[in-house]
């Protein structure tokens, strides 16, 4: 009976520390990591104008009137110079900072938040080698957070109903604020579509990469635009083979 007892103790005592494991991690650090969020967004809230864009109000989209909402990144690049831009997907909670780390050690940011803290949620960031002026698709990373943060739902979009009510994508950089069209979802790993790559050879290379998004994905999105001045890429983990990631491929809209 004692020895019966013991074992009984033993699980209860395994059971509580694997319970106690999974809360910190699915809900304690989860919570932690979103109240600094929050308190970024503090900081630096949402700004409207009704003026054009200009060197006044660079939190707007080149040439368009106001009364878009934008945050004030040159203030925050003052105190968090790693921070390049943000992203959000309306109506799916996907509102964060997207972080920048050098080519020394490109993925810094998956393992530390925008104020440069070890956190296990990691923040989204851009590719070491992407530029966000310039490169012709700009790769940006972030976690499959199991609590739902970072690119925790972003294989939702692997669902036709729920990318069609959640087609577009928002990227505000310090100088404008640009629109993105979902136009692929796809499950995918390097040797299948290059991802990673920011720039394509040739003058039709970003085009090919579209229609090749385009083929690899699960469902037809609907955009038949045939032009491409810019894309975004979103990836994160999945786990369907070894290298396996879930790809959202957005196209820059035009002004």
């Amino acid at each position: 009976m004692n020895k019966y007892r013991l074992m009984q103790g033993a699980f209860f005592l395994l059971f509580c520390l694997a319970a106690g494991f999974l809360l910190h991690h699915m809900v304690f650090v989860p919570e932690q990591n979103q109240k600094k969020i929050e308190a970024l967004k503090e900081e630096f809230p949402e700004v409207t104008s009704g003026a054009p864009a200009s060197e006044e109000d660079p939190f707007l989209p080149a040439g368009k009137e106001g009364d878009i909402g934008g945050r004030d990144l040159l203030a925050m690049q003052a105190r968090y110079p790693d921070l390049q831009a943000w992203l959000t997907i309306p109506g799916t909670g996907i509102d964060y900072p997207v972080l920048q780390s050098g080519e020394d050690d490109p993925e810094f940011y998956l393992k530390h938040n925008y104020r440069k803290e070890q956190d296990a949620n990691g923040s989204l960031f851009f590719a070491s080698d992407c530029n966000v002026k310039t490169s012709e698709n700009l790769v940006l990373y972030g976690h499959n957070m199991n609590s739902g943060t970072m690119f925790g739902k972003l294989d939702l979009f692997t669902d036709a109903a729920y990318c069609k009510e959640h087609p577009i994508i928002q990227l505000q950089t310090p100088e404008c604020m640009d629109t993105y069209e979902i136009v692929s979802v796809t499950k995918a790993d390097t040797s299948m579509l290059p991802f990673t790559q920011v720039d394509f050879p040739g003058h039709d290379g970003i085009l090919s990469y579209v229609d090749q998004a385009k083929r690899l994905g699960l469902f037809e999105t609907g955009v038949s635009d045939t032009y491409y001045e810019q894309v975004l890429t979103l990836v994160t983990c999945s786990y369907e083979w070894k290298e396996a990631k879930t790809v959202v491929v957005a196209v820059k809209k035009a002004a």
